[in-house]
């Protein structure tokens, strides 16, 4: 085999190898991003509920206060 030949060969064996190389990076990348992805779902998921849970307890806290006022003020119109 000529020289020539060997070498073409050789590039070619070289390119493929990082070729092979960036592949593998980037599917390990991507196996990255989908487990982070997926972590952020759940924690989006958790943060949803919890802002659900003290929303609810927001309003009734609300809707308590609004009525303590209500009998402080019919307690001051009847003294």
């Amino acid at each position: 085999m000529p020289f020539m030949e060997k070498s073409k060969l050789m590039e070619k064996s070289n390119y493929l190898q990082s070729l092979e190389t960036k592949i593998d990076t980037l599917i390990h990348l991507c196996k990255q991003l989908t487990d982070e992805n997926k972590a952020l779902r759940e924690s989006q998921t958790h943060l949803m509920s919890e802002r659900a849970a003290l929303l609810e307890k927001n309003t009734l806290a609300r809707t308590r206060i609004e009525a303590m006022v209500a009998r402080l003020k019919s307690m001051e119109v009847s003294t």
